[in-house]
């Protein structure tokens, strides 16, 4: 990492720890997490919510969530492949759902320690399969470039990575300290708003939205957000897609048609990047494709994954 790029990080890392975003009432302590559903297990970043289920002999199908909506997004997946049969395997990223809020950078090494050390504690050393949504796509390519040996097959939704035009507002959100004072502001209409955007049909966003607030209570989670959208892994991945590219890891990709989020036109730059990937283009689906169109993609998955489990 180049000096200027470490100093930035440590400047908007310092002026997001000393702000107080309101909102946040409510510490993720203990007490939390014993009211919580699922399971928690400590990390060397902190305490990791997860929920496994299905046969325990068979190999793990792991499911990675998105920019902000935690692992409930994967219901009906997580459901669908249980009762195929699977060993299947969500959790909260840092800052979302019911994990903590580190204070530190939310970049890809985080999100890449952050899996590895929850299979680690899980007992599962040998290789998984991986699905990931959206950024979570992101994050599965990076530990499958980085990891191969622990890859048995990668699943990808929607996945980020690849750039995408942004608006003012997020370039400005990029500036330590007038970015905590625009998310302060304005950010629960940003993030909550933004559901709409993942979805064609409004009904599924109000099942969501409730559910969805229950995690910005907890002091760490717009800055976790903001972090980031500084430094995460949502459009610098073009390295690790060509290296996926040249591995022999299995690779789905699943896209909705009418994806506005994670534009839909970015699938070729994927397939360009991994030309054996398996795709299935989904019609009437927006972004939060396995959600809205569960019948389609959860015997896609099945499929993929029974072929090499």
């Amino acid at each position: 990492m180049s000096t200027n790029r470490k100093d930035s990080q440590q400047k908007s890392a310092g002026a997001a720890r000393n702000f107080r975003f309101r909102g946040e009432s409510q510490v993720l302590d203990e007490a939390a997490r014993t009211s919580a559903p699922g399971q928690f297990v400590q990390l060397s970043d902190g305490f990791v919510h997860y929920e496994l289920a299905g046969p325990p002999d068979k190999a793990v199908i792991v499911l990675i969530h998105g920019f902000s909506v935690p692992l409930f997004l994967w219901d009906p997946t997580f459901a669908g492949l249980v009762d195929a049969g699977f060993r299947v395997l969500r959790y909260d990223l840092f800052g979302r759902g019911y994990s903590d809020r580190p204070d530190t950078i939310y970049n890809q090494a985080l999100y890449d320690r952050q899996l590895r050390e929850l299979l680690d504690a899980l007992g599962r050393t040998g290789p998984v399969n991986l699905v990931g949504l959206s950024m979570g796509g992101a994050i599965a390519v990076r530990f499958t470039a980085q990891h191969p040996e622990r890859v048995r097959a990668l699943a990808l939704l929607a996945p980020a990575g690849f750039p995408i035009p942004a608006s003012r507002m997020f370039w400005m959100m990029r500036i330590p300290g007038l970015g905590e004072w625009l998310f302060d502001r304005f950010g629960e209409k940003l993030i909550v708003g933004g559901l709409a955007k993942d979805f064609r049909v409004r009904e599924k966003v109000q099942e969501l939205e409730a559910r969805y607030r229950v995690q910005m209570q907890y002091q760490g989670f717009k800055r976790a957000l903001l972090s980031t959208l500084r430094h995460g892994p949502i459009s610098t991945m073009v390295d690790a897609y060509r290296v996926v590219g040249k591995q022999a890891c299995p690779v789905l990709l699943i896209w909705g048609r009418d994806d506005h989020t994670v534009p839909f036109a970015l699938s070729e730059k994927v397939r360009a990047a991994i030309p054996r990937a398996e795709f299935y283009p989904i019609d009437n689906a927006g972004h939060a494709v396995h959600y809205e169109k569960p019948e389609i993609v959860n015997p896609l998955l099945a499929s993929f994954f029974d072929q090499r489990i």
